[in-house]
């Protein structure tokens, strides 16, 4: 078992930072479960934090698409990020600037949570949908009602969703055997890309020796997530 770079990245970056980006402890999630760690991606708010963010977000999407923003891409790479209001709106700008630094043009979008009535009217702001291929930016799919509603949104819109980026992959059990991020996928037809995931975050624990938050992690893993 092994961690990604990235991952390893914005685990480290959480627990160094001056922020409680991510804890270890117990907290009450909104699932009503116990958990032994939170991990609170909206305290990525500073401009250093979320250019460190956006960075593991990039290389999380240039490994899953590796042609993604050139000229010559596959059919089924995506053209145009999304990113769901409101959490998705800074994120969405932040990655396809990273993007752009690196060379890769991606447009991106997002919507507003009422309609507009006046100017350009419409609840879309940004890079156009109509017969794109997109992919959704999330900060973690809990039950999957907020992706299920962003991927409404891009069907409305006139666009396909052809893949989800999310920060981090809880890897628990949803309605059945499958995890919530299964799921998604089964029923989108659309792959979910994780930026760090509940193992990563096992594993740079054990890498430290930090094994009372191992145990309290394996205990919540055997009886909440998938295998």
């Amino acid at each position: 078992m092994s961690a990604t770079s990235y991952a390893t990245a914005i685990i480290e970056t959480a627990l160094s930072s001056e922020q409680p980006i991510l804890r270890f402890g117990d907290f009450t999630l909104k699932s009503g479960r116990q958990s032994p760690y939170f991990f609170n991606f909206g305290l990525f708010n500073s401009g250093v934090l979320l250019l460190e963010l956006a960075a593991a977000f990039a290389d999380a999407i240039l490994a899953a698409y590796p042609q993604i923003g050139q000229k010559d891409a596959s059919h089924e790479t995506p053209r145009v990020l999304f990113g769901p209001a409101y959490k998705g709106i800074p994120l969405v700008a932040a990655i396809a600037t990273e993007l752009a630094r690196r060379g890769r043009d991606v447009g991106y979008s997002y919507n507003r949570k009422e309609k507009k009535d006046h100017g350009e009217g419409g609840s879309l702001v940004g890079a156009p949908l109509k017969g794109e291929r997109v992919l959704i930016v999330d900060d973690v799919i809990t039950a999957g009602t907020a992706i299920r509603e962003a991927h409404k949104v891009v069907q409305a819109e006139g666009g396909q969703t052809v893949g989800i980026v999310e920060a981090l992959d809880r890897e628990e059990r949803g309605q059945g055997e499958l995890s919530t991020v299964q799921e998604v996928e089964q029923e989108l037809g659309a792959k979910v890309t994780s930026v760090v995931r509940m193992r990563d975050i096992l594993f740079w624990l054990e890498s430290k020796g930090r094994n009372d938050e191992v145990a309290a992690m394996a205990r919540y893993r055997e009886q909440w997530c998938v295998k």
